[in-house]
């Protein structure tokens, strides 16, 4: 199908889908695709905290859009299609697997506080852990033995999940060296594609979240992090902690 070409359906005639903490989701104008609305909305700590901040769904949404189609044009699946006006994008409809997945490649944050390890220090090699998907639970983390034993992912999308965190993680890490700044972490997430005929292929990435760096925190993809509402000064060596 040639998403390019499909008709634009005005907000007034949308059926909505769904609404999170910094998106709208509408009924897109073709099967097995979806009209994402950014919101001005920032929260953090699963949404204990509240902010409206005029503009920010606009630039998450030109940044989300330049990740997502770079990700594209290097062969790494995604849900995104194109962007539609300043505030939305046009996506591919896909079943949300119940996993945050963080890459780590530096030291920081729960990492440092769970084994002790000083926040900045180079990781031997890139991490990846899994959390449920679950703001009640504070998303707890969860080993491979939990995700197959309760259904949320098959061990096959397990490896094509970890395969696909360390190509964005490649690609992100590239990107942002090129501008001087060094990728700490960044957390996605991973949708089946509702079209596929098997519940357990494709794999695509969706709807990643932000990523600390060494100078400050950055905002990716298309939200603004939990560190957002804890703006520190740089420390000597160059490390807002």
């Amino acid at each position: 199908m040639d998403f390019n070409n499909t008709r634009y359906i005005p907000m007034s005639r949308r059926r909505r889908i769904y609404e999170g903490k910094a998106k709208v989701l509408y009924e897109g104008p073709e099967p097995g695709t979806l009209i994402q609305h950014f919101k001005d909305d920032a929260t953090a700590f699963n949404a204990k905290k509240h902010q409206v901040i005029e503009g920010k769904g606009v630039l998450n949404n030109r940044i989300s859009e330049y990740l997502f189609q770079h990700l594209n044009d290097i062969g790494v699946p995604t849900h995104f299609i194109r962007r539609l006006n300043m505030r939305e994008q046009l996506i591919r409809e896909v079943e949300i697997v119940p996993l945050e997945v963080v890459v780590r490649n530096v030291a920081a944050g729960s990492l440092s506080q769970r084994l002790g390890i000083e926040e900045g220090t180079q990781l031997p090699r890139s991490i990846i852990e899994f959390y449920y998907k679950n703001d009640q639970l504070n998303d707890p983390m969860v080993s491979e033995e939990h995700i197959t034993a309760f259904g949320w992912a098959t061990p096959q999308e397990i490896d094509d999940i970890m395969a696909l965190a360390i190509r964005v993680n490649d690609f992100l890490t590239g990107l942002f060296l090129g501008i001087g700044i060094r990728l700490v972490d960044f957390k996605m997430e991973c949708g089946r594609e509702s079209s596929s005929p098997t519940r357990s292929l494709p794999i695509r990435a969706a709807y990643g979240t932000s990523s600390r760096t060494r100078s400050s925190t950055r905002t990716v993809f298309d939200a603004i992090s939990a560190a957002s509402w804890r703006p520190t000064p740089r420390s000597q060596n160059g490390w807002a902690s």
